[in-house]
């Protein structure tokens, strides 16, 4: 017998069939013959106020933003801007990355638009506010690849999701770059805005490039969005890859380059077929240049590479050194502009990407990933979230990810940053668990973690400087001696999580 709720469902459903019948209706005006103009007549084109309206947001509900724009992105400031002018109240901010240009969130936080943030990092003037207390409620952090675990199991929930795409149609086909001549605010991959659109109650589509219907081929499809609201700028193209994301000419970066380089070669994962990524620190991209002249000279062709797709990676690809790209972010324009005209450059979701949870997500067929960090401690355990004053600086990302997935993980850091050491006796914050490492390259030596004896012997064989970890500690404490002590608080500003939804450590108020 149908329930008092089922047959509320029943009667809700009818109704909303009812209304698009009356919209078609009055669309062809009660003409069959006539054609309905989708550029003029689209149910989903809206001012981005009438879509907040109609998407049924209320206060105290979670909203969803992708960071492909990086330190160029536009949608965040100007959507929480308007949901403000608005009157909304204790919004729960669920971005997949904020940056230094977020920082006009300050301001909505401290009125009380947003309360709560969920995300993969913080940088700029924002992570600092919050590294002093500035919520009343922690930022809680995910890697990539548990972010979009935790959309597809509920663990968050996304009542509207506003994704910013380079290119639109009028009824919400979208991607990250666009066929039309009046492209303006190219990104690439919208990886990373893939289970917000595929999850989320409402989507809307904000784009500065609406082209014709259908708009192909696309990352968002039509049937995942409600409303598509156009706007001057969605994103400045210029900045994707500012901030992490940088070719370096540092000398010490090169020479770790070269040392991850000789790691790979000869850690018996360089042979025909291997698959790789690199982070997005200066050093582990250099480390990608070095590779290709051992894959020319020997003959080797890796079946693809993975992550966030740079330049390099491209011109392997161009050069038959690199089968595929698989992109979940594109780290500058000329992988933007790659993946919109090579169909062996895939494009896919933060879950396709990296979740645990999907039995074929790529990071699972992972060779050989190639990671930074801020500091990593003698147990092999990584931190790339809170610099060593305790202030959150970087961005979790999917270092957690690949780094438990790959056969080979490869973290690359010098000893020291100024008078900061990078190889500590316990990281400040545990982000990346030393179980998942196998070997951290710095400029004064090599260590492999203990659980690898057979990558041990294969690198010294090779003759390179395999060193204890300890000894790298100890060498760092000689120079800089005894570090104070971080002035943490008592309040609890954020909460990581582990990949598997489980709390994995906390970070704590520094003291004013």
């Amino acid at each position: 017998m149908n329930t008092l709720a089922d047959r509320k469902e029943a009667i809700a459903l009818q109704a909303q069939a009812m209304d698009k019948k009356v919209y078609n209706d009055a669309a062809r005006e009660k003409d069959p013959t006539q054609r309905i103009d989708l550029q003029q007549k689209s149910p989903k084109l809206a001012t981005l106020e009438d879509a907040i309206r109609r998407s049924g947001l209320k206060d105290g509900m979670t909203i969803s933003f992708h960071h492909h724009f990086r330190g160029g992105d536009k949608v965040v400031n100007m959507v929480v801007d308007k949901l403000a002018e608005m009157g909304y109240k204790d919004l729960h901010l669920a971005a997949s990355s904020l940056s230094d240009v977020h920082e006009p969130l300050i301001r909505h936080i401290r009125n009380g638009v947003i309360t709560r943030i969920s995300t993969s990092g913080l940088r700029g003037e924002l992570a600092r506010e919050i590294s002093h207390g500035l919520m009343k409620n922690p930022v809680v952090f995910r890697s990539h690849g548990g972010r979009g675990s935790a959309i597809a199991n509920g663990d968050l929930h996304i009542d509207v999701a506003f994704l910013g795409a380079s290119s639109a149609d009028p009824l919400g086909n979208a991607c990250g770059f666009s066929r039309s001549e009046n492209a303006k605010s190219i990104c690439g991959s919208l990886g990373y805005a893939l289970p917000d659109a595929q999850y989320a109650d409402k989507v809307v589509v904000i784009t500065d490039d609406l082209v014709p219907y259908p708009n192909t081929p696309n990352a968002i499809s039509e049937r995942d969005v409600d409303y598509v609201v156009t706007v001057d700028s969605v994103g400045d193209s210029s900045k994707i890859s500012s901030g992490a994301i940088r070719d370096t000419k540092n000398p010490r970066d090169i020479l770790l380059a070269q040392q991850a380089a000789k790691v790979i070669i000869n850690s018996g994962y360089f042979k025909n077929g291997f698959s790789i990524q690199t982070g997005s620190g200066g050093a582990s991209l250099a480390a990608v240049k070095f590779i290709r002249e051992q894959m020319i000279e020997q003959g080797i062709v890796a079946d693809f590479a993975l992550g966030g797709i740079t330049a390099h990676m491209v011109k392997l690809h161009e050069e038959g050194l690199i089968k595929r790209l698989i992109d979940v972010q594109s780290f500058d324009k000329v992988a933007a502009e790659s993946l919109k005209n090579d169909p062996m450059h895939k494009e896919v979701s933060a879950n396709e990407y990296a979740s645990a949870d999907e039995p074929g997500s790529a990071t699972h067929y992972l060779d050989i990933v190639i990671l930074s960090a801020l500091e990593a401690d003698v147990n092999f355990n990584v931190n790339v979230l809170v610099g060593s004053d305790g202030i959150i600086r970087g961005a979790i990302g999917g270092h957690p990810d690949t780094a438990a997935d790959s056969a080979l993980s490869i973290i690359v850091c010098p000893l020291l940053r100024g008078r900061i050491p990078c190889i500590v006796d316990e990281v400040t914050t545990l982000i990346t668990p030393g179980s998942s490492v196998d070997v951290i390259v710095t400029e004064y030596g090599i260590a492999v973690n203990p659980r690898r004896p057979e990558l041990k012997e294969r690198l010294e064989k090779a003759g390179l400087n395999i060193v204890d970890i300890h000894s790298l500690r100890d060498r760092a404490l000689k120079v800089i001696g005894t570090p104070e002590p971080i002035p943490f608080g008592d309040k609890t500003v954020g909460v990581v999580m582990n990949r598997d939804g489980s709390v994995q450590d906390v970070i704590m108020n520094v003291k004013d």
